[in-house]
């Protein structure tokens, strides 16, 4: 069969599976280096792992883990085939360990603990930080532990809550002892995570010359949050971390974007993402997220966390887009009455 002067066959058509149906999915190809030699004296080859990303004009791109894009030319191409996906870096990471690492979103006023669960009370009205976080062993039956939970949160004047895994152990027991959903209607709330230099390459060349970083929340900073703002010095208290940052971007002396992030080890917590409704789609989220991310890997981070409810549409497609993965959903839990 007749060789090209590159070492590819010019008569007949490729030998491997791959084509234009490959783009979208992870690959791996072997291909000829033109002008190299091998170890047995015929062509040098060289293996490229990757997503395929364009398959066309004969060239194929594909987009290594480590953000590197490579032009292949098909003609060079001796195999390749598709291959599964990447298992996830936080695959092997349990529930029980996130969820102890975002507790540090914030700092509640007063803290408890039975066995391994925590029992927080921060006041305002946010769930989270006013709720039982039910991990690990509670070193009582059940029963007994949400008994002393109760007598906290009754010390407190609030009725206990849970913040439970969905599909938990935890929460099966609650629900076989009558208790509900805090608020009917709420969606679970979703676990996500993503790598920070990840994060960095997929936001690289988004203007973020409009954010400005404070170090301590203000009242202003909250504007729009009628709750939040009057129940200021308890938002405010929960919130004096030992490494955040306040974000904002304000317009005609009006904020228009602001989020929040606080490092604590080498993970970054984003939270409290808000955009006025009259200023959304005009790329704000995505100028947050990128000056937030800069913020957390300039500070050696190297995973970023967040929580976002299950049906907000645009919030999710914007963190999917970015490569955020979902870890696991939790819901909050009431006794009935």
């Amino acid at each position: 069969m007749a060789k090209s002067e590159d070492g590819a066959d010019s008569a007949a058509g490729p030998r491997h599976g791959l084509g234009p149906h490959v783009v979208g999915q992870r690959v791996v190809v072997r291909r000829i280096v033109p002008g190299e030699t091998g170890p047995s004296g015929g062509p040098a080859m060289t293996d490229v792992l990757g997503v395929c990303e364009a398959w066309g004009d004969g060239e194929a791109l594909i987009r290594t883990a480590d953000g590197e894009a490579v032009t292949i030319r098909t003609a060079l191409i001796v195999s390749g085939k598709p291959v599964p996906p990447r298992p996830s870096r936080f695959a092997r990471l349990s529930v029980d360990e996130v969820e102890r690492r975002c507790a540090a979103l914030f700092r509640p006023a007063a803290v408890e603990h039975v066995g391994d669960w925590v029992l927080r009370y921060t006041g305002g009205t946010n769930g989270r930080p006013n709720s039982i976080l039910p991990i690990g062993d509670p070193g009582v039956p059940v029963g007994e532990a949400i008994r002393i939970a109760t007598s906290f949160y009754e010390r407190h004047g609030r009725r206990p809550c849970a913040q439970v895994v969905v599909g938990s152990e935890v929460q099966g027991a609650l629900t076989d002892l009558g208790w509900v959903r805090l608020r009917p209607d709420e969606a679970d709330t979703e676990v996500l995570l993503a790598g920070v230099a990840q994060l960095s390459r997929a936001l690289a060349g988004v203007p973020t010359d409009e954010v400005v970083h404070e170090p301590a929340i203000t009242h202003d900073w909250l504007v729009g949050n009628t709750s939040a703002q009057e129940n200021f010095r308890a938002v405010a208290a929960s919130l004096a971390l030992d490494d955040v940052v306040f974000a904002s971007v304000a317009r005609d002396g009006v904020q228009v974007a602001r989020a929040r992030t606080n490092l604590v080890d080498d993970w970054a917590f984003f939270a409290d993402l808000t955009v006025q409704p009259e200023h959304r789609r005009q790329g704000l989220a995505r100028m947050m997220t990128a000056a937030l991310t800069e913020w957390s890997a300039e500070r050696g981070a190297s995973v970023m966390a967040l929580q976002v409810v299950a049906d907000n549409v645009d919030a999710q497609s914007l963190y999917a887009d970015l490569g955020f993965e979902r870890h696991h959903a939790y819901r909050y839990l009431t006794p009935p009455g």
